[in-house]
């Protein structure tokens, strides 16, 4: 019976409060949804740094006839210089691995790279390409002295760390990752306001019922039980969307990341944030409620 009353009480003042609940569910849906994209890309973020950091490498590009780069002043390699510079590359610290890339094996790299641009495949030739030594690391985060070490070597027209070509990428990704949470954040106190202003006023409407229930020796916490449970089921219901959301943006959006930098978010990360989520805004809702039913509640 007394199951059936605070149900009963709960119905009565979602359906009086409609506007104000369905304000409060779209709130914690979209803050919900952009915390937890914010805690995706995150989790994105240090995937891929973990997938790339074993594959980062520093390419030492060398000097053709007739190349534009300064420090070749229009002149190859000479098989002497090649040698040498190998043996300087194996002699440096930090080096992990050395690999040379011909002129040949640049070009297979080129067309599997530029696979989906068929033009600028057709129009390149396998004498356009240069030759290159591939260098891996022991710590790809201390790339700089191996770098140092490689310029001004004779037969070296250009060095270039992949690590800096993709360090932009990762920069983007982290920004748009604080950008999603301070959202998120704003919207989530926005939710709270919400929920107290509904709370508020669904209490405000029902005063009458709630001192003859106070009046008849009813607890607190009973009294109490309808409002709270009001904005938590408003705070399921957006979870919910939240959830819906985020499946939409992993299947639309992060697992085309797999196409692009080889790994991805599973199954297993989205279940987690959706959990983590959702019991946020659920405890938001049912401190709100318990915050604003202290101080507008007399009981």
């Amino acid at each position: 019976m007394r199951a059936n009353f605070i149900f009963s009480e709960v119905w009565i003042g979602l359906r009086r409060n409609l506007t104000m609940t369905i304000a409060v569910v779209i709130t914690v849906a979209v803050s919900m949804a952009l915390l937890g994209v914010g805690l995706m890309i995150n989790s994105q973020v240090g995937l891929m740094k973990g997938y790339w950091d074993d594959k980062v490498e520093i390419s030492v590009f060398l000097c053709k006839k007739g190349t534009a780069m300064p420090a070749c002043n229009g002149k190859a390699i000479s098989p002497a210089q090649t040698k040498a510079l190998q043996e300087h590359i194996n002699n440096t610290p930090g080096v992990k691995g050395v690999v040379f890339e011909d002129e040949a094996a640049a070009y297979e790299n080129f067309k599997q790279s530029f696979s989906s641009n068929k033009a600028l495949v057709d129009a390149t030739k396998v004498e356009d390409l240069p030759q290159s030594f591939r260098i891996s690391l022991e710590n790809p985060d201390n790339y700089q002295p191996v770098i140092d070490a490689m310029k001004g070597q004779p037969g070296v027209a250009q060095v270039m760390d992949q690590k800096q070509l993709i360090a932009p990428f990762f920069n983007l990704l982290n920004t748009l990752a604080f950008a999603a949470l301070s959202v998120a954040v704003v919207l989530v106190l926005a939710a709270a306001l919400l929920i107290g202003n509904t709370v508020r006023l669904s209490a405000f409407n029902r005063r009458r019922e709630t001192g003859i229930m106070r009046l008849v020796g009813a607890s607190n916490l009973y009294i109490q039980l309808p409002f709270v449970m009001e904005g938590v089921i408003a705070g399921l219901v957006g979870g919910v969307f939240a959830a819906v959301i985020l499946i939409l943006a992993k299947v639309f959006l992060f697992d085309e990341v797999v196409n692009f930098f080889g790994t991805g978010l599973g199954w297993n990360d989205l279940a987690q944030t959706i959990t983590l989520t959702m019991v946020i805004g659920v405890v938001i809702c049912i401190l709100a409620s318990f915050v604003t039913l202290r101080r507008y509640l007399r009981v």
